[in-house]
């Protein structure tokens, strides 16, 4: 019963997704009809505007949404760790800004800060509903702006208004969203107990020791553990299992690893994102461990080697990459350009404690092999 309702949970939130898509594209086009005397008369013109405005305003509101984030974070209490749009990156670390790159699939960006000290009612509803809000009121300003623009102005102005509340609608009704879940969804998780709300500061947390340079397996203990996580009831609730998981691999506790990794991938509720890098450190311990063909071969089905690739450029997916290409395909070349992939990507990555891991944890495979 639990599958069946997770799967019409996704179904509704890709039609949602979809429907809300549709009624972009239909005002967007319905306003190029309203105001068509300002276009060109080329019909190529018309809707390379259209694409470009669409592609602006959507940018634009991405920028607003995180930027929501950031603002009503301030005003609560948090402090400011990070900031991404698409693969830009500014992060706060040793009291200094740095610019580096990241990307994650299925986001557009992502604004990650510092929780206050821990207390029972910890904030986060603004901090989480932070982004919908501003994207409504950028919302309501362009639709005023677009009052007294001319005519050419006044389409992208009202594009930006629609795309902004098309966005608060995406991210403010409870969804998942390809493979993360949106901030409603996130504020209800939080809601169901304490122990969510704990696990919510937690998972903030350890992003802040993380962007301070402090490695998994140096944080402290109690932080990768709340009662009765081995079975998390959301998203929220088994970031704290799968950050343990993460510090057993930074520990290179490998056999603990899998026994743990194996408990959370068959946890109903988790989060595409979260299930596709539990799933690539599973593969690298049983790479390192028994190196069970039928076991890599449920591990890497048609779905995740379909989210190994949109994710080819984050540490852990790269390093197992090279792992695959060093224990099960035996193929050097492979692993070299894998291993040029990732100290390309290493020079830009913000965590450099997760490079250092990573790091380790390559040296480990190519040590596996030679001695296989």
């Amino acid at each position: 019963m639990k599958q069946k309702n997770k799967k019409t949970g996704a179904l509704f939130g890709q039609i949602v997704g979809m429907l809300l898509y549709m009624l972009v594209g239909a005002l967007c086009g319905g306003l190029l009809i309203r105001y068509g005397e300002a276009l060109p008369d080329s019909f190529v013109l018309t809707m390379a505007l259209l694409l470009v405005g669409v592609y602006i305003a959507m940018a634009l509101q991405i920028a607003i949404h995180e930027a929501g984030h950031l603002v009503f974070g301030l005003l609560t209490g948090y402090r400011f760790s990070s900031y991404r749009f698409f693969s830009l990156m500014w992060i706060k670390q040793d009291g200094r800004l740095h610019f580096k790159r990241l990307s994650l699939a299925g986001t557009g960006g992502q604004c990650l800060m510092a929780p206050p000290d821990w207390r029972e009612d910890c904030p986060y509803v603004l901090y989480n509903l932070g982004g919908v809000l501003m994207n409504l009121i950028s919302a309501a300003l362009f639709w005023l702006l677009s009052l007294i623009a001319s005519p050419l102005a006044r389409i992208l102005l009202l594009f930006c208004a629609i795309i902004g509340l098309a966005f608060a609608l995406m991210n403010g009704v409870p969804l998942r969203v390809g493979p993360i879940d949106n901030d409603g969804r996130n504020i209800l998780s939080i809601r169901k107990s304490p122990a969510a709300r704990r696990a919510f500061w937690l998972q903030m947390k350890v992003n802040e020791r993380q962007a301070a340079g402090v490695r998994l397996r140096d944080m402290p203990e109690d932080w990768f553990s709340l009662p009765g996580d081995e079975t998390p009831e959301n998203s929220i609730m088994a970031a704290v299992p799968l950050n343990r998981a993460m510090r057993l691999m930074d520990a290179q506790r490998f056999d603990e690893a899998a026994a743990l990794q194996d408990r959370l991938l068959r946890t109903e509720d988790l989060a595409g994102i979260y299930r596709g890098l539990l799933c690539c450190d599973r593969v690298f311990c049983e790479l390192l461990g028994e190196g069970r063909e039928d076991v890599l071969s449920s591990l890497l089905d048609k779905e995740q080697m379909k989210f190994m690739k949109s994710m080819r450029n984050y540490p852990s997916v790269l390093r197992t990459q090279i792992a695959l290409a060093l224990l099960r395909e035996h193929d050097m070349a492979s692993a070299d350009k894998q291993k040029a992939a990732f100290e390309k990507m290493a020079a830009s990555y913000p965590y450099p404690t997760d490079i250092e891991s990573e790091r380790e944890l390559i040296a480990l495979a190519e040590e596996t092999a030679e001695t296989a």
